[in-house]
């Protein structure tokens, strides 16, 4: 019943997402974990504010500590990066974080992370599977949790000041504390509101906060930064002149931005505002890695400064797995996730709302004006996003007519090649692309496609929208 997509195992509650299921995982790592001799230095277990997660929090540490292994609980709900900084500042072999971090209200998760605080790859995760597999439910022994702490095989931590710290450490904080910066945040219900603010406080700024409570249905709606989720935000800014809006995703590894015009900036443009910032104006120097399914625009910025854009799959374990190989400057995914060289080896919202803070402090513009700059040196490309929901049957039949039969749409472009990497991404000579895949969290098929007229990105979608009809 454990079965790893690409940001983690996620379920409904009560339907996958249930008691004995969570303890099933905790075992399979302990399993994995003497199995590889890594028990010296325990592990670590976060929770965010999703419904049940402190409780399987707690589930995973009795489990761990009746098989001896000392399990680290932070005892207040904390960001996702939070936990996979921990992991890395303190080489601990693995970390496990109880979230569906964007996820609907109705899903809860647990992430893996390994040594270096990454994202389990797909090997660690069919052998967590694998050893689930084979472990007899009604078998698992626990102790209880009360018994566990006088024992001293699970100790309540909260190391959020150590990641703050770490963060200031890695901005300008004297250049925001000069700019007198007025910023507006919606932390979306989830976990972001604590740390995010304490850091725009220190830095002297003037924050708002809207949706800071503590909501396991997240207000009603996606605990995901988008256009529509954040309206509300898009009114405070415009009603109130805030220099940007600032939203993060339910357990904050995932960032959304409001310029200073109001305007939605899709974590595409949040991706090309941050490279271009830290080569034209930090002065650095350094390839960027995207998934396949992120803009193309970060090839133009990299290409305008002598620099290479790597593709690899969606799944942000193959972008950090492929800025280490590179020693690329940043890297992330359309979906919202990003990371940058010299920080935490995964996505962290925080740590990106931040840099953004700084870029207008620094710059001395707003967003808007540093995004028509790069607009002007390197070009650009307009994005179309769609979103196909089917049943088990539908899903057979467009798996075998893309993936088996290989079969296209008739396009008005002209075509350079396709490629199956992830999905079925089609490159059109012109430069532009378009590519659909399954998501690896909900049952719906992604289409994205990228041109460089917003009209043309338009009917493309339309296009393989109807060959699937």
């Amino acid at each position: 019943m454990i079965h790893f997509g690409t940001g983690g195992w996620r379920a409904v509650i009560g339907d996958e997402f249930i008691k004995s299921n969570i303890r099933l995982l905790a075992k399979a790592m302990c399993v994995k974990m003497k199995r590889e001799g890594k028990t010296d230095k325990g592990i670590i277990l976060g929770y965010d504010r999703r419904f049940l997660s402190k409780e399987s929090m707690r589930w995973c540490g009795e489990v761990f500590a009746a098989e001896g292994i000392r399990a680290s609980l932070v005892n207040k709900s904390s960001p996702t990066p939070l936990i996979m900084f921990y992991v890395m500042k303190h080489e601990l072999p693995y970390g496990m974080m109880v979230t569906a971090s964007h996820n609907p209200a109705i899903y809860n998760g647990i992430k893996v992370f390994t040594e270096g605080g990454r994202d389990a790859d797909k090997e660690t995760t069919d052998e967590i599977e694998q050893i689930a597999s084979g472990i007899d439910p009604d078998r698992i022994a626990s102790m209880p949790y009360e018994e566990a702490l006088e024992k001293g095989l699970i100790e309540e931590i909260y190391p959020l000041n150590e990641y703050l710290d770490d963060i200031i450490g890695k901005i300008d904080m004297d250049a925001i504390k000069k700019a007198n910066l007025r910023i507006a945040l919606d932390p979306m219900y989830g976990v972001a509101e604590l740390p995010l603010k304490t850091l725009l406080l220190t830095a002297r700024c003037d924050v708002e906060t809207i949706h800071d409570t503590h909501d396991t249905l997240f207000g009603g709606r996606m605990p995901a930064p988008s256009a529509s989720t954040m309206r509300q935000l898009i009114t405070r800014v415009i009603d109130y002149g805030f220099q940007i809006g600032i939203a993060t995703d339910g357990d904050a590894d995932r960032l959304g931005v409001i310029d200073d015009t109001g305007r939605y900036l899709h974590a595409n443009d949040v991706l090309v505002l941050l490279y271009y910032y830290m080569i034209r104006y930090r002065g650095l120097k350094g390839p960027v890695v995207r998934n396949i399914a992120t803009t193309h625009r970060l090839d133009l910025v990299a290409q305008r400064f002598g620099e290479k854009c790597y593709e690899v799959p969606v799944g942000f374990k193959y972008v950090s797995a492929r800025m280490a190989e590179t020693d690329a400057l940043i890297g992330g995914e359309s979906s919202g996730g990003l990371t940058v060289r010299g920080h935490i080896n995964g996505k962290d919202g925080i740590y990106a709302a931040m840099l953004l803070i700084e870029m207008i402090a620094v710059t001395g513009r707003n967003i808007s004006q540093i995004y028509s700059e790069i607009e002007r040196e390197c070009g650009s490309y307009y994005m179309e996003e769609r979103e196909c929901r089917f049943n088990g049957e539908k899903k057979e039949t467009i798996r075998q007519l893309l993936f088996e039969e290989k079969a296209l749409p008739e396009f008005p472009f002209e075509i350079d090649h396709v490629s199956y990497l992830d999905g079925v991404k089609v490159y059109f000579k012109n430069g532009g692309w378009i590519i659909a895949r399954f998501s690896g969290t909900e049952p719906l098929l992604r289409i994205f496609a990228e041109m460089k007229d917003q009209e043309d990105a338009q009917e493309i979608c339309d296009l393989f929208e109807r060959f699937l009809e």
